[in-house]
């Protein structure tokens, strides 16, 4: 009996000669019907009690040294003295033994051992139709190991299927509010994206782009999803390129590789998308606060920036450097429509452009149809480019030589930067993406503008701001 109340099962030891003392005290042969392996373990209730010790954990282990020597071979009895002779005992008959003798012929068999443990007892089916069924509970126990192994693995494993389950999860590593939604957008990829060219097939074969062969796209052995789930991760969370490549389980050169040609892919993708509505859709989808106070509103903008490495070129840091972060940055132009939807991003420019001049070489005047308002901040001083195109500009009112404002100009103000909100918000939901947190190194200036583009537009993909 195992002295504590608990059965612990220990694993045969490799040291040759402890291990071959085990084998002849379990008095099991290595040969077809018995082998070892890492899974033959000998239970506790073979063990004397001051073989085992306790851990602090709880745990039960065996001391160095310790053999089995509990078995029913081993058991031994108190044996009885012989009974005295009475005087009136009949003495056996000549020739025959006071002890019986089982005749050999005889059909009598003896008991059988009992069985060691009643955990080893299995009974052995006898027809045909029983075996079946035996191993057919032996297949389904087995399949159902199996299953649970395989989802061991993947809980083991950091991969998209691993939190496909976890709407939460979900959106703190890719910034989709679900699985579902992520999973549809990948479906609508998927038909490209196997069949991207892969960043060093275009280093390569720069000189001749007829010489790049189109393959399927399995960079570093992780499958497509996964490559796009790893970009998410990298731009949602800002995770660094060695730390994606450890979770991964790939080199952080496939990383590197991966996120500059899924930056590019997803930039030909998404960018490809008629994100611009019509008139028609807006006025469909315009929100009460709109509709009563500037129902022909089209677009409302706002500029943003994100802060960039210190260039060495003086040129350069001149042109880059804002005045408004006291840092070198890249500036970009965003617009939303009245209901949320970013309908229009600007590539990013030097920090040190002004909002009137990234809107002139934005594109987004050449976009815009005659009698729709656009609603901007003070800053955007565009009028005379929206005359050209017969559309108003929506700004606060300015103060002027007059000292104050009148009531109406203040509820003005006041109505404006109530709609006007929305745009920043928009705006914010692009700066969660981490990897715009910090300053951006220049080593990703290359790419920083598509990363800009993909994260702002994957923003739609989270649902209405309101």
């Amino acid at each position: 009996k195992d002295p504590w109340k608990k059965l612990s099962f220990h694993r045969i030891p490799s040291e040759s000669a402890q291990r071959k003392a085990w084998i002849v005290k379990i008095r099991r042969d290595i040969g077809k019907d018995f082998q070892l392996s890492d899974s033959t373990r000998v239970c506790s209730a073979h063990f004397q009690a001051e073989d085992l010790t306790r851990t602090l954990a709880g745990l039960t282990r065996l001391k160095d040294g310790a053999v089995p020597s509990i078995f029913a071979w081993t058991k031994t009895t108190t044996k009885r003295s012989a009974p005295r002779r009475r005087s009136n005992d009949v003495a056996p008959a000549p020739g025959f033994s006071s002890y019986a003798v089982i005749d050999p012929g005889s059909t009598e068999t003896a008991p059988a051992p009992s069985a060691e443990h009643d955990y080893l007892h299995v009974p052995v089916p006898t027809s045909k139709d029983e075996q079946l069924r035996a191993a057919q509970t032996e297949i389904d126990r087995l399949q159902e190991r199996v299953r649970e192994l395989e989802q061991e693995q993947l809980l083991s494993k950091f991969c998209i299927e691993r939190f496909s389950s976890d709407p939460q999860t979900i959106t703190f590593y890719t910034g989709f509010k679900n699985y579902e939604t992520l999973t549809s957008v990948f479906k609508a990829l998927q038909p490209t994206a196997n069949t991207m060219i892969r960043w060093a097939q275009m280093q390569r074969h720069s000189s001749n782009i007829n010489d790049v062969k189109v393959s399927s796209f399995s960079e570093a052995c992780l499958p497509v999803f996964d490559q796009f789930f790893l970009f998410l991760c990298r731009v949602k969370q800002g995770f660094p390129e060695a730390d994606l490549a450890t979770r991964f389980g790939v080199s952080q050169a496939s990383v590197s590789r991966l996120l500059i040609t899924w930056a590019n892919y997803l930039y030909c993708m998404l960018g490809s998308l008629q994100i611009w509505p019509s008139r028609s859709v807006v006025d469909k989808n315009m929100p009460e606060c709109f509709s009563k106070t500037y129902p022909k509103t089209r677009v409302i903008i706002d500029c943003t920036e994100i802060k960039v490495q210190t260039p060495s070129s003086k040129v350069l840091n001149s042109e880059m450097f804002s005045n408004y972060k006291s840092h070198t940055t890249l500036k970009s132009l965003v617009g939303i429509t009245p209901c949320g939807a970013v309908s229009f991003v600007s590539s990013l420019y030097t920090g040190a452009i002004s909002d009137k001049e990234i809107t002139n070489r934005s594109g987004i005047v050449d976009l815009i149809e005659p009698g729709d308002q656009v609603m901007a901040d003070k800053g955007f001083l565009i009028q005379d480019m929206l005359d050209k195109k017969q559309a108003s500009l929506v700004i606060p009112p300015f103060l002027g030589k007059k000292g104050k404002f009148s009531a109406a100009e203040v509820s003005k103000t006041h109505e404006i930067a109530r709609l006007r909100i929305h745009v920043e918000r928009a705006i914010r939901r692009v700066k969660e993406y981490h990897i715009f947190d910090g300053v951006v190194p220049l080593s990703l200036a290359p790419s920083i503008n598509q990363v800009w583009t993909v994260c702002s537009i994957l923003t739609n993909f989270r649902g209405p701001l309101f």
